[in-house]
């Protein structure tokens, strides 16, 4: 199996089956529900950047300047070492809520993993949340969010949630750098798990699926060629192992630092 490295130029259940012109999309979701977790758990949380502002200025997963826009925007949280799992939390959702009455709201905030924070506060296995100014301040009551960032550290409990980008479809994006020797992508707007535990790419007049490594972040390459487009694309996700295949979504024309939009997504 060919291997990549690091480039600085960075159970089955019903089958659902998709035509459309020019691509395929196929669905496996086994026997699993969507992700989600119905107990809170304990953790910390601080916040970084602007008060008001996005937070990271794309950060250790890789999404770059998604981060700034719409849906993300606002919505993004650097974790610990135990929540992102070297990259491959990237893209997960979860709610958390402040607990002291005084100050927080009970209405819970939705943040998006795209960052790490792997020293300070989220070292020594600890479980932690650094969130944009803009999430943390939402988990206070209206017009005390300056109040709650003036604490820095506040306790707060986490759990699981399925990611939603509505009027969004699973896009791959193909990283700069790549050439028909090494492809890398990143998968972007992805419903429900939001994680990916494996990618696979399959060449054009090929049966063959070739198994991608993950790189860094939430970046997946293959190492080898020379590559023949169009490519398809299949994604199993970490958390509850759901497959998602768009056929030729990345054309034979493909570029580096393009993004191709398939036609579904998992919600």
């Amino acid at each position: 199996m060919a291997s990549c490295f690091f480039s600085p130029f960075s159970s089955c259940g019903p089958l659902l089956l998709f035509f459309f012109s020019f691509s395929v999309f196929w669905f496996d979701y086994g026997d699993s529900h969507p992700v989600f977790d119905p107990h809170w758990h304990p953790a910390t949380a601080t916040w970084y950047g602007s008060p008001d502002g996005d937070g990271s200025d794309g950060g250790a997963c890789g999404y770059g300047s998604l981060v700034d826009v719409r849906p993300l925007r606002a919505r993004v949280g650097a974790v610990s070492p135990v929540l992102f799992k070297g990259g491959q939390g990237c893209g997960a959702c979860y709610k958390v809520r402040c607990l002291d009455p005084s100050i927080c709201s009970r209405r819970a905030v939705t943040v998006i993993v795209t960052d790490e924070c792997p020293g300070g506060y989220c070292a020594s296995g600890r479980t932690h949340f650094d969130l944009s100014g803009a999430a943390f301040g939402r988990m206070a009551v209206v017009g005390e969010a300056g109040q709650i960032r003036d604490r820095g550290e506040i306790s707060i409990v986490f759990r699981r949630t399925p990611c939603k980008y509505p009027g969004k479809n699973i896009a791959f994006h193909v990283n700069v750098g790549s050439t028909n020797y090494w492809l890398s992508l990143l998968v972007e707007f992805e419903d429900d798990d939001g994680d990916i535990g494996a990618m696979h790419i399959k060449q054009a007049s090929s049966v063959e699926w070739l198994e991608m490594k993950h790189i860094w972040g939430g970046n997946w390459c293959f190492n080898g060629g020379p590559l023949q487009g169009p490519f398809s694309v299949k994604l199993t996700t970490l958390t509850t192992q759901k497959t998602f295949s768009a056929w030729d979504v990345i054309p034979s024309n493909w570029s580096p630092d393009a993004t191709y939009t398939s036609r579904l997504n998992f919600l």
